[in-house]
């Protein structure tokens, strides 16, 4: 486990119901140890030729490398858009004990009973 990278990953979604759908499911379904609702945020974007101005809500997602795929494809089944957006970085630097933490919930290890967000 020492050798897993942790990831972070988001999305945008046009309710907070919606954004809390998915959030609580890929931690539930153990694909991420974390994910963070916020906004409303503003998107401009062109959509089949129309430039489009939206409220939307962003899910931030925290996992472990190993998940990526799973993640990705959970998404994909469960978010409402046509073709959501779906960007992931990888975190290069990461706290020791948080980066511990993110990998035990997304690896089946168990917990740290207080894990830090």
């Amino acid at each position: 486990m020492a050798q897993e990278t942790l990831m972070i990953g988001w999305t945008t979604v046009d309710s907070e119901g919606a954004a809390e759908v998915l959030a609580r499911g890929a931690v539930d379904a153990g694909l991420a140890a974390c994910a963070q609702v916020d906004g409303p945020v503003r998107s401009f974007y062109e959509w089949k030729g129309k430039v489009c101005d939206d409220q939307e809500w962003r899910v931030t997602f925290k996992f472990a490398e190993a998940r990526a795929g799973a993640l990705e494809s959970w998404l994909g089944g469960a978010h409402a858009y046509d073709t959501p957006q779906w960007v992931v970085c990888r975190a290069d630097r990461v706290a020791e004990a948080y980066r511990k933490w993110v990998l035990e919930q997304c690896m089946g290890a168990g917990g740290l009973e207080d894990g830090p967000h």
